[in-house]
């Protein structure tokens, strides 16, 4: 399946339908007066979240939406059909913006989220409506008005409480596939991530969460280099951000910086985000050439965090790891809920 995370669309609502003029004309019923009947509304179209959805690609092909019609009022009184609205399904986490004006329209987060993006036209008068003392045989009625029809981008910001960062070949693909069900491609080159991956990986309480698996970020990202410019978006969401750096590297330090750079470069507030980082791929350094323990203390001095020695491969380290990432988590939901609850009272 093709990942897709952005698409613009077209949208048309219905057209109302037409009142009618129309008289009743029934034996024994003189003077039946005017019993034209106002047309249907049209109908207007929604956008709803679902959870099987992960991808944009319903929208790679096609690209216009169109509501029905409302119908035409009919003799006798009688009001026109609505016309049916169009209910269409898009991932959580997607957001809507105007195409015209770049503004948000809403930002589905929660399944079965619905949205109004395109109301339908109101249906039209029929002669019955404009009876009057003055009138009593009006001979006129209103044509249905037209729905909306909008230009619209959608987006795709993925939903997931920890973000896995890092440059190519990191280890972040193995790390996600260690901790969950995933099953990522991982192959021994630079960008072999070229989509995020999502996997859920339990608490010790057994509640499932989200992580993202973020392509491979290189330097200049955030103007659009290399793939992680298409993909910062995704860890906007996130609550925590786990750094992996390549412990094989000949630079270590400068590869943290590296990310650091593009983070604050990207903006908003990813460098501020609760980080957590680890040197992965332990098992394939030569320790006694090599002193890890010095090169986590020089990230440390920049990060002021404590700095984890992993092997996503052999799992060494993870525990110790995943107890940090929940310990941070549980942090940010205690104060999120006593915000919460200083803002109620």
């Amino acid at each position: 399946m093709q990942f897709i995370d952005q698409a613009d669309i077209e949208v048309e609502a219905g057209k109302g339908g037409d009142g009618i003029v129309a008289f009743r004309r029934e034996k024994y019923v003189p003077a039946g007066g005017p019993a034209g009947g106002n047309g249907g509304k049209g109908g207007s179209i929604y956008f709803r979240a679902v959870e099987d959805l992960q991808t944009l690609l319903d929208f790679r092909y096609n690209h216009k939406f169109k509501a029905g019609n409302g119908t035409r009022g009919g003799p006798n009184n009688c009001t026109g059909a609505n016309g049916k609205d169009l209910i269409i399904d898009v991932p959580c986490g997607t957001i809507i913006y105007d195409a015209q004006t770049g503004n948000i329209i809403g930002d589905l987060t929660q399944p079965e989220q619905t949205l109004l993006v395109a109301a339908g036209g109101k249906g039209g008068l029929g002669n019955k409506y404009f009876l009057s003392n003055r009138n009593r045989a009006p001979e006129y009625a209103l044509p249905g008005l037209d729905g909306e029809i909008k230009l619209l981008r959608l987006e795709l910001k993925l939903l997931a409480e920890v973000g896995i960062i890092g440059l190519p070949n990191a280890g972040k693909s193995t790390l996600i596939s260690a901790l969950s069900a995933a099953r990522p491609k991982i192959a021994d080159y630079p960008f072999t991530t070229l989509i995020p991956n999502l996997g859920v990986v339990r608490k010790p309480t057994g509640d499932g969460t989200v992580f993202a698996d973020i392509p491979g970020l290189i330097e200049g990202a955030s103007t659009g280099a290399g793939l992680g410019h298409d993909f910062l978006r995704h860890i906007e969401r996130t609550r925590v951000l786990l750094h992996l750096i390549d412990a094989t590297s000949e630079n270590i330090v400068d590869d943290y910086k590296t990310i650091q750079q593009e983070l604050e470069a990207y903006g908003r507030s990813l460098a501020e985000r609760p980080q957590i980082i680890a040197l992965n791929k332990i098992d394939a350094v030569d320790r006694e050439s090599v002193d890890l323990d010095a090169i986590a203390t020089q990230i440390n001095h920049l990060s002021h965090a404590k700095i984890y020695l992993v092997s996503a491969a052999t799992r060494a380290g993870l525990e110790e790891l995943m107890q940090e990432v929940w310990r941070v988590l549980d942090e940010i939901n205690a104060i999120d809920e006593n915000l919460l609850l200083a803002s109620a009272l």
